[in-house]
């Protein structure tokens, strides 16, 4: 059988520290593929503005050109609706036959999971992954797994990784500033940001 995960998020812009999660959790979970799913409309987000969903998607294929393990969907960015991930887990569990489906996120997520949609459905239909972020406690980020796998008979992995302390909004602030971030994203997403002048 094989183990697929999916990788979710804005990705607005796609930076480094979206490959070291996906490279750790290639290694630590013995993945055959990790699947980038660019968020089209997120239910979380709908009062911020977020960069054209095409232009996220090009950024993240970009980004993961000739990785073998690593694909992008369009499956949320083609959806007219709100993206929910029970729904995405559903989509993919009767479309990848024989595969065990993973899905990755951050411990931020985990604490308030309790505020996703049919948080019940999402744990059934999949192995859900947490990893650590930078500003959150090991023992606060246990706690709350413990918290979560009881409520719900449910079982959480959670991966180490070690992170780089990098995020989308560090690097939209630091384009405002005229600051230089060609260290923190992949080449070839630094010359989409150059050419759209996104950010600015």
């Amino acid at each position: 059988m094989k183990k697929k995960a999916i990788l979710g998020g804005t990705f607005d812009p796609f930076h480094n520290g979206h490959l070291n999660i996906a490279y750790e959790s290639i290694y630590k979970l013995g993945l055959d593929e990790i699947i980038f799913m660019p968020t089209g409309n997120p239910p979380h987000k709908s009062d911020k503005k977020v960069t054209n969903a095409e232009l996220r998607y090009e950024m993240v294929m970009s980004g993961i050109k000739g990785e073998s393990k690593f694909k992008v969907s369009k499956y949320e960015i083609n959806k007219s609706s709100f993206s929910y991930t029970y729904e995405t887990l559903k989509y993919f569990n009767s479309k990848e036959k024989n595969t065990e489906i993973y899905f990755i996120t951050g411990a931020d997520c985990l604490m308030e999971l309790n505020l996703w949609k049919n948080v019940n459905e999402i744990l059934q239909n999949c192995k859900f992954v947490v990893f650590n972020r930078p500003g959150y406690i090991y023992e606060d980020i246990m706690l709350q797994k413990k918290k979560v796998e009881e409520k719900y008979d449910s079982k959480i992995i959670f991966i180490d990784i070690p992170l780089l302390d990098i995020s989308s909004t560090q690097i939209r602030e630091k384009i405002k500033c005229h600051e230089e971030i060609s260290y923190l994203v992949p080449k070839e997403v630094y010359g989409i940001i150059k050419a759209n002048k996104l950010y600015i």
